[in-house]
């Protein structure tokens, strides 16, 4: 396995950097940019690569090898000497149709000998808890899915999905892994912590919460932001939901809020809720966002039989990254140092991630993670 990587910030040096993969000659190569970039960088890789799988999204800020940026565009090349990777797509018709295109994604994935799945999609108008359950309901629950939903710099407006026919704003791709030579491991681990009492969810559908304790979730939820409310809702990713069972216990899922509706008085989720559970707020600092990175890292790593060489895509979310601030770079440096000078680190900034529960296989929606996905052969 061979891995490449570039970064530009300016399309007049695309073409010198696109150059440098060529010798790679990828497999598939994973892109993740900012909106302007993505756009320049689809024809050219087209025709540089037009054998290879391309794939990737936009960001609310890139990971490459040197760290955190923001309007750049990181093109990552990866060559398996063994394995095999097979492309799918499908356009996502509106939010409710999120589960449907979870089982036309995966329907185009042949089932003999597929190991695990890579996804990502457009990260504002869907249920990315539905695809996912698409997907699983295909695939089945013992093949690992892992990847994230694309950003726009927290603006939460429109997204963009590259795969090998361009660039659009409701492109759901993913990439089926397959081989007994493929090694594929994952974490994912958060940071945040609980504050203030738990709220029962008395309405909600799907991933649209209408009340809490009987109140206009909305009201509910600026009431506790207090001066932050104002700046919904993006000042929503600093105060996620964490989702608590019926017994009060937390189930390891958080919920960050993707919009809300002032008429309804209700807030849209990025994924499902448990209509008969109960939502808790959270908060966090940056010492324990680094330690929620650097444990995902070693989660993942402990599953591996390698000396942790390979391909390590890193999907974490926004809100991370605004809470962390200049510090950000912080998260992505102790999951370089677990993994060591032989893994080539890629990646973004996110709003939503996809992983499974550390040592699970099933699959879930994770807000305000950092969730790993490493690649390497054996």
């Amino acid at each position: 396995m061979q891995v490449t990587q570039v970064m530009f910030n300016r399309p007049e040096d695309m073409t010198a950097q696109l150059e440098k993969l060529r010798a790679t000659a990828p497999n598939f190569l994973l892109v993740f940019s900012s909106i302007d970039l993505l756009k320049e960088v689809a024809e050219p890789l087209k025709a540089m690569f037009s054998q290879a799988i391309r794939v990737g999204c936009s960001t609310a800020g890139e990971i490459s090898a040197d760290g955190v940026a923001d309007g750049t565009c990181v093109v990552t090349a990866v060559r398996f000497d063994k394995a095999k990777a097979v492309e799918s797509t499908t356009a996502l018709k509106g939010m409710e149709d999120s589960r449907e295109a979870g089982h036309r994604l995966a329907q185009q994935l042949p089932k003999d000998g597929l190991r695990a799945v890579l996804v990502l999609g457009q990260g504002v108008a869907i249920n990315g808890s539905s695809l996912i359950a698409g997907m699983t309901e295909v695939v089945g629950t013992g093949v690992p899915i892992t990847g994230g939903l694309a950003g726009d710099a927290a603006a939460f407006k429109e997204t963009w999905v590259l795969n090998s026919n361009g660039v659009s704003n409701d492109q759901l791709v993913c990439i089926g892994l397959y081989g007994d030579d493929l090694s594929f491991s994952h974490g994912s681990f958060g940071g945040w912590s609980p504050f203030g009492p738990a709220r029962k969810v008395t309405r909600s559908d799907a991933n649209v919460l209408f009340e809490l304790d009987g109140e206009p979730a909305l009201d509910v939820y600026k009431r506790y932001l207090g001066d932050h409310a104002k700046d919904l809702p993006g000042s929503g990713l600093l105060f996620p939901f964490a989702m608590l069972g019926s017994d009060h216990n937390e189930v390891g899922l958080i919920r960050t809020i993707l919009g809300m509706d002032e008429k309804t008085g209700s807030l849209t989720l990025a994924g499902d809720i448990d209509p008969t559970g109960f939502l808790r707020l959270m908060h966090a600092n940056t010492d324990a966002l680094v330690d929620g990175a650097e444990a995902a890292a070693q989660s993942a790593k402990d599953m591996l039989a390698g000396d942790g060489s390979g391909l390590t895509v890193l999907v974490s979310c926004v809100g991370r990254k605004l809470v962390m601030g200049g510090r950000v770079d912080e998260e992505v440096e102790a999951v370089g140092d677990v993994f060591g000078q032989g893994a080539v680190l890629t990646g973004f900034y996110s709003n939503g991630e996809i992983s499974p529960f550390t040592g699970n296989a099933e699959c879930k929606l994770h807000n305000q993670t950092m969730t790993i996905t490493h690649i390497a052969e054996r």
